[in-house]
């Protein structure tokens, strides 16, 4: 027997027969062009299925009727993304990055290049364009260079690495001053008081006075008698403000005392030669380059 329709009083809509606790259903049904954009997914859906590879099986899927895979389009893409820069990476390959940087055409390219390599590799420690991180990851964006800020001395660093187990890494040992009793307590304390008067921070001129003979004997050897630093060997200056493990009285007397030096690893084994190529002009145009 039909159901009987009722109107709702308020509304003076149809419902569905259906009551739940008083309350009664209106029968909304879905607007046509709704249902029509519907039926079109399905019949899509369907042809979809039928044309390119989507049902899933034990071993394998449904090849469809004109095949084709994402996968092998990107493959493909890349290929002839390859073939197209070919030419130009045989030529980063061929020059040092002297050459590189000269050439307009090449130094965009690798500095592209390059600059996905560096978020790749080297922004966990350095940060996003070189900005450096606490903990002792240096910046690379200013002009203050351990080993030197040149083309070729931010290519070296790059390949072989900082203390590591690579033979040609670059290697500087800081003593330990503290640690090893090399210089009383007393002695640190006036060296410290020494290296802030080179950015006219000391607070203590007797200690400065002190702390000359110290510095001179056991530091200008390699941080320069005016704390200028030394490339060749690693030692950072000591003259400006710029401090790898902390500028603070503090941190200055816990380095000499017992210093902490930092790891990088020598990408030559990680990186092909034009990565490493695009990687050092890169590096050298951050801001600080030499």
């Amino acid at each position: 027997m039909p159901t009987k329709v009722e109107k709702d009083s308020i509304t003076g809509q149809e419902t569905t027969g259906h009551e739940w606790d008083g309350i009664k259903e209106l029968n909304s049904p879905l607007p046509k062009w709704w249902l029509y954009v519907l039926y079109a997914t399905i019949v899509f859906s369907v042809i979809y299925y039928v044309l390119y590879p989507s049902i899933p099986g034990i071993t394998g899927y449904t090849k469809g009727l004109i095949g084709g895979s994402a996968r092998e389009a990107l493959v493909e893409k890349l290929a002839k993304a390859k073939e197209r820069q070919s030419a130009t990476l045989t030529q980063i390959a061929a020059l040092e990055p002297a050459g590189i940087a000269e050439s307009p055409e090449l130094l965009n390219f690798s500095l592209a290049g390059g600059r996905s390599a560096f978020a790749d590799n080297c922004a966990p420690c350095h940060g996003l364009g070189g900005a450096g991180r606490p903990g002792g990851f240096p910046s690379l964006a200013d002009d203050a260079w351990i080993w030197g800020g040149t083309l070729e001395d931010i290519e070296t660093s790059i390949r072989y690495g900082i203390r590591n187990d690579n033979d040609d890494s670059r290697i500087s040992d800081m003593p330990a001053f503290g640690a090893d009793e090399l210089l009383e307590p007393a002695q640190i304390a006036d060296l410290a008081e020494y290296l802030l008067a080179f950015t006219d921070r000391a607070e203590d001129q007797d200690a400065v006075a002190r702390g000359e003979e110290p510095y001179l004997e056991n530091c200008a050897a390699c941080h320069g008698e005016q704390g200028e630093g030394l490339p060749e060997l690693g030692a950072p200056r000591l003259n400006d403000q710029i401090w790898l493990y902390g500028g603070e009285r503090e941190d200055i007397i816990a380095q000499i005392d017992k210093p902490k030096q930092g790891v990088m690893p020598g990408w030559e084994a990680r990186l092909d030669e034009t990565t490493i190529k695009m990687l050092t002009v890169y590096v050298h145009t951050l801001g600080g380059g030499q």
